[in-house]
Formats: structure tokens, C-alpha cells, sequence
């Protein structure tokens, strides 16, 4: 079965890393370098949301909150530093307990 585009890339980084099948040991680790993240039409819907509640400036509560209604995971710290650059490069105030 051919797996499309990205994927088929992925399948075949792994099976040439691991010809022998990938270990116990190193499931872990691997899904860590898998782990989602949040796509350009999601930072958007978080930037809505976040515009909808109104409440500026703009926190890094809130948009965990935001992302995490959105997605149903918690927010990675990355996702949440894409979320405040492009409410900054919008010009939409934000909190300075960001952590930046």
C-alpha cells in the first residue's frame, strides 16, 4: 500500500533508520518528534477566539484555553509562542506574563 505525500516520507525516514523494525525502547522518543503542533488556520482560529472574548490585552491563559478548546490537547509552549508573534505582528496588545 503506497502511503500519500508526507506520510510515505515519514515511513520511509523510519525504515531506514530501523531496517530491523523499531525498538521497544525507542517508541517514546519518537512520537516526541512527532508531536503535533498547530497549523496556520488554527493559530488563526485561536487569534478569533481570543478576539471574541475581548479580553485585551491578549494572555497567555487564555490562549492556552483557546488552543486547547480548539485542538483538545495542551498547548505546547511553541504554540503558544506562534499564537502572541502573530497577535504582536497584528497589533493586538498582549500581556507581559507571556514568558517571552
Amino acid at each position: 500500500m503506497a502511503l500519500p505525500g508526507v506520510l510515505g516520507k515519514i515511513v520511509e525516514w523510519l525504515r531506514a533508520g530501523y531496517p530491523q523494525g523499531v525498538p521497544d525502547s525507542d517508541y517514546i522518543p519518537l512520537l516526541a518528534l512527532l508531536a503535533r503542533r498547530l497549523s496556520h488556520e488554527e493559530v488563526h482560529q485561536v487569534v478569533d477566539e481570543l478576539r471574541q472574548q475581548g479580553g485585551w490585552p491578549a494572555d497567555r491563559a487564555d490562549a492556552g484555553v483557546a488552543i486547547t478548546k480548539i485542538t483538545d490537547e495542551m498547548p505546547l509552549d511553541s504554540d503558544l509562542a506562534r499564537v502572541r508573534e502573530h497577535l504582536v505582528a497584528a497589533g493586538w496588545p498582549v500581556d507581559d506574563e507571556w514568558g517571552e
